[in-house]
């Protein structure tokens, strides 16, 4: 046999292999983008969750070696976390979760993918700005990992950054400079895809897509690349600051011998993008459930205009409440009580948007797919977590409760938890259309009930442990005579992650599995309206053949008309009226 007769890079096959990863890797085509995103976004949600299982080892187990891992991540303490190391793995667990795992997911996929095939576009406004925000993206990435495996160690500030943990007085080795240097990278990518996310919506629309038509999708992903336009560049101003100090002994944030700059200066910076990103991750989650609600119940969302009013009210609102994250530092009283007043106030918006979830189910002929088990599943964490959040909103129980677990647990909830669900939700329910292929209903209920519950029991008794008083951060809390009688709840708490960090791998059967002999998938599997579920699975390069005109709203759903001509309960966005 000839050499080219094999399957090798010279043969026919080789190269025509290579040139479609190089079509892949190059594409313009958000779809294309999209996938680039998710399978990133998949890769680092892996490996902060693999550091949340070593953390948890070691407060399930304080001073014991680590098994499996032990040996190759701590060999110098015999395979035990230490107390430096501790940190250093909560530091970068945060910022990988936050920055490298769920905003690609959510803004870089389902953002990337669902906006121009949900507004009838051929394709982002900026394709190429859109694979270079990608790449952008990537370095990033590629910086984050380079910085956990830094020779003086990986960064151990906290994932906050606060000067002066991160600077070279607390903190010299290059490890926290690298992810400084990743945090500000991510930021800029982060920006060009809000840039042309905003654009794409505004310019891009197929003919009678009003504003008053929009998915509620498209309407979450559209107000999150807002907010992230305006406050994104104060996260790189704070960290091109930081960067400085480190680098150059600027003095940004360093009081005292080494400078006149103010610490509190980069937390008011940091919050005020800060808080801001809890809403620019959570407006997709909640566009996202608005859609599917709908779909699953059969029936027109609830109050369209009150859903996106009430989105856009929070909108208008987040860059106001970021002081109630530093009630601690010194905040005078008439300041704290306003940012106090405003904080509970930003909850009325979101009770609307419940109140509307709850009414869109009400009286609905549920059908009860694995995406609309996730929907429900996020409804009840972001439930749990937003109550939660309104005894931090008041100074007073914010004084006691603001650096225990009750933080964490309730940050989780709402942070992980609901848009971690909510997430799963869009995979599940976009993975037809992503890819042309069905996943398995089995393999897919294990995933979601094995999920929902553990999420559930492992951030509830953070709540539990927070409320008994233990602070958070500590390498191992159980040494301090109060704290002893927690050992159990905190070991309980980490079985029921390390289970929770089991059933992910459930996931990655079904996806895997899914993509290389999973069934063919309907063009519309779910009988949805919106304008994606129109064009083949996976869809074509132009997505449209030609550009849809849009007759109606989003949600056209128990259509008595639909019934009685086409033997169906709903008419798509652009179809005629029968």
């Amino acid at each position: 046999m000839s050499r080219g007769a094999g399957g090798g890079a010279g043969s026919p096959a080789g190269q025509s292999a290579l040139r479609k990863l190089a079509r892949a890797l190059t594409s313009t085509d958000h779809k294309a983008i999209a996938k680039k995103y998710l399978w990133a976004g998949l890769v680092f949600l892996a490996i902060g969750g693999l550091l949340a299982m070593v953390m948890r080892w070691q407060w399930a187990h304080p001073g014991e070696p680590v098994p499996v891992v032990g040996q190759l991540l701590f060999s110098a303490s015999g395979g035990a976390v230490t107390p430096a190391s501790y940190t250093s793995l909560f530091t970068s667990h945060g910022l990988i979760m936050i920055f490298f795992a769920i905003t690609p997911i959510l803004i870089g996929a389902f953002g990337t993918f669902c906006i121009p095939l949900m507004i009838g576009a051929q394709n982002l406004a900026f394709p190429r700005l859109g694979a270079v925000s990608f790449w952008l993206f990537a370095l990033s990435q590629a910086l984050a990992l380079a910085s956990l495996v830094m020779p003086a160690g990986a960064p151990a500030s906290g994932w906050t950054m606060y000067p002066p943990m991160s600077t070279t007085a607390a903190d010299p080795g290059p490890g926290q400079t690298v992810m400084i240097a990743a945090i500000l990278t991510t930021g800029a990518a982060s920006i060009l895809v809000a840039i042309n996310h905003v654009t794409t919506v505004i310019t891009q629309r197929a003919p009678g897509m009003t504003w008053g038509r929009l998915p509620l999708t498209v309407w979450g992903f559209w107000l999150a690349a807002v907010l992230s336009a305006l406050f994104l560049p104060v996260l790189c101003v704070a960290t091109s600051l930081l960067f400085l100090d480190r680098v150059a002994d600027a003095g940004f944030f360093l009081a005292g011998a080494k400078g006149a700059g103010d610490p509190l200066l980069y937390q008011h910076l940091f919050w005020i993008f800060g808080h801001p990103e809890v809403y620019i991750l959570i407006l997709p989650v909640w566009g996202i459930l608005g859609d599917l609600l709908a779909v699953f119940a059969r029936k027109p969302a609830f109050w369209y205009r009150g859903q996106v009013g009430a989105m856009i009210a929070v909108s208008s609102m987040s860059g106001l409440v970021y002081g109630h994250h530093m009630f601690q530092t010194g905040m005078g009283p008439m300041l704290g009580g306003a940012f106090e007043v405003l904080t509970l106030a930003i909850s009325g918006p979101a009770v609307v948007l419940y109140v509307n979830w709850l009414c869109t189910l009400w009286g609905g002929s549920i059908r009860f797919d694995v995406p609309m088990l996730f929907v429900l599943g996020t409804m009840f964490v972001f439930g749990v977590g937003g109550l939660t959040g309104l005894y931090l909103g008041a100074i007073t129980t914010d004084i006691h409760l603001h650096d225990t677990l009750w933080v964490v647990g309730h940050f989780h909830l709402i942070m992980a938890a609901a848009t971690f669900l909510g997430s799963f939700a869009a995979i599940y329910y976009w993975f037809p259309k992503l890819f042309g292929r069905a996943l398995s209903r089995p393999l897919s209920l294990v995933h979601f009930w094995g999920s929902f519950v553990l999420l559930v029991i492992t951030f509830s008794l953070m709540l539990s442990a927070g409320y008994e008083g233990q602070p958070r951060r500590l390498y191992d809390p159980f040494g301090y005579d109060f704290l002893a009688g927690l050992e159990g709840i905190n070991a309980v708490t980490s079985y029921a992650a390390f289970a929770l960090g089991a059933v992910q791998i459930v996931f990655v059967i079904n996806f895997v599995g899914s993509l290389v002999r999973g069934p063919a998938a309907s063009d519309d599997p779910w009988a949805a309206t919106t304008l994606e579920w129109s064009v083949p699975s996976p869809p074509p390069e132009e997505n449209f053949s030609v550009t849809p005109v849009v007759r109606r709203g989003p949600h056209e759903l128990a259509s008595p008309e639909a019934v009685a001509r086409l033997g169906r309960d709903y008419l798509r966005q652009d179809e005629e009226s029968p």
